[in-house]
């Protein structure tokens, strides 16, 4: 009789909140009882009941006064958190609300989840580059402080750095410090998700349309460390939304959480407030352009890595000079011209001159003066 009490129930809710929704969050809801007014209903994971407790509590109570005469409060409870607790039947007057516990939780300092199963091994989202390391990363003064807090939060799981915000324009090394702090993660055993823009707002359109949302945010919650690229690319209230309850729920978790861009939080235009204003609060850091010595121990490191390759190349020093001071750009630029130095060096047998390295070079100088703007 319970089960067609809930069914007819479940039918109203559907009707209310339409077929998306209902799937989403009320799949695992289900009616175990009612005792002395109070309806208890079970779901199968922690996330599920606090989402409902204060998104739908109110539909739900409504929904079921409709079938059952008397009640006057429900109670929901997670059935993995049922090991111990004391029979239904037993749960009476001196139970407390969820309203109280939800108040008890928030006067309690949040403290680290135990380290999840399988930590030290990657999770879904985006491939890690094996070169991408912190031994492989060329410092200088425009990139020393974003180093430093980088190396620091990857030898510890102090809170008090999350969330690390990393801002600085295309090629300037924000992905390279994403995955070297990825990469020590991992050799320290933890459970860490590397994620651009557009891999999340793919995998989680995907776990709608296969209805396993729920997994999908579940395994983002209870990781120990969320690297996220490219957020100025992050599309979409609902996905913005749901962003949102997974950087909040990792902070108040305790959890480590680092984040690029391209601009700094409060220039995110097209990202929900909301979520800006976490992204702010955390530690933001500029990388800001290359100075001509830090362009000139790139090129060497990069010269290095060509000639493990390709040990008869030669580039000499006043070539790698003038590139220095010709390319203004960013990283990318200048590993592009040490790959034309390779291939003419490769292809033309000729020594290679500073003549032969403007040829190579040309399409990569870019004007220093700014472009006049034209009727």
């Amino acid at each position: 009789m319970i089960d067609d009490v809930w069914r007819r129930a479940s039918e109203r809710l559907r009707a209310v909140l339409g077929d998306s929704v209902f799937s989403s969050w009320f799949g695992s809801l289900r009616l175990e009882e009612v005792v002395a007014g109070r309806a208890r209903l079970s779901v199968s994971t922690r996330f599920l009941k606090s989402w409902i407790e204060g998104h739908y509590q109110e539909k739900v109570l409504a929904a079921l006064t409709q079938e059952i005469d008397g009640v006057a409060a429900i109670e929901i409870f997670a059935r993995s958190m049922q090991t111990g607790a004391a029979p239904l039947g037993e749960i009476g007057a001196e139970t407390r609300p969820a309203a109280s516990s939800k108040a008890e939780a928030a006067n309690t300092p949040a403290q680290p989840k135990p380290r999840p199963e399988g930590a030290g091994k990657p999770l879904m989202g985006s491939p890690l580059d094996r070169r991408l390391t912190f031994a492989s990363f060329v410092s200088g003064r425009a990139n020393q402080l974003a180093l430093s807090l980088a190396k620091k939060l990857s030898e510890s799981q102090d809170a008090a750095m999350t969330p690390l915000f990393l801002h600085a324009s295309v090629g300037l090394g924000k992905t390279h410090l994403l995955q070297a702090i990825a990469h020590a993660a991992l050799a320290r055993r933890q459970s860490v998700v590397y994620l651009t823009a557009e891999t999340f707002m793919y995998g989680f359109v995907n776990a709608l349309r296969s209805q396993s949302a729920i997994a999908f945010k579940e395994q983002l919650r209870n990781i120990d460390l969320l690297i996220f690229d490219d957020a100025q690319f992050l599309q979409g209230r609902v996905i913005q939304n749901e962003f949102g309850h997974v950087l909040n729920s990792l902070i108040d978790a305790g959890r480590q959480v680092v984040i690029a861009a391209d601009r700094p939080p409060s220039e995110l235009d097209s990202v929900d407030e909301r979520v800006r204003s976490r992204l702010a609060g955390g530690i933001c850091v500029e990388m800001q352009g290359f100075d001509e010595p830090l362009r000139l121990k790139i090129l060497e490191a990069r010269l290095a890595a060509a000639k493990g390759l390709h040990p008869s190349l030669e580039v000499p020093r006043e070539v790698l000079a003038f590139i220095a001071g010709a390319i203004v750009s960013n990283g990318r630029d200048l590993e592009g011209a040490i790959n034309r130095l390779v291939a003419h060096a490769q292809l033309g047998g000729q020594p290679m001159t500073l003549a032969a390295a403007e040829v190579a070079v040309r399409d990569l100088i870019r004007p220093r003066e700014p472009k006049r703007v034209r009727i």
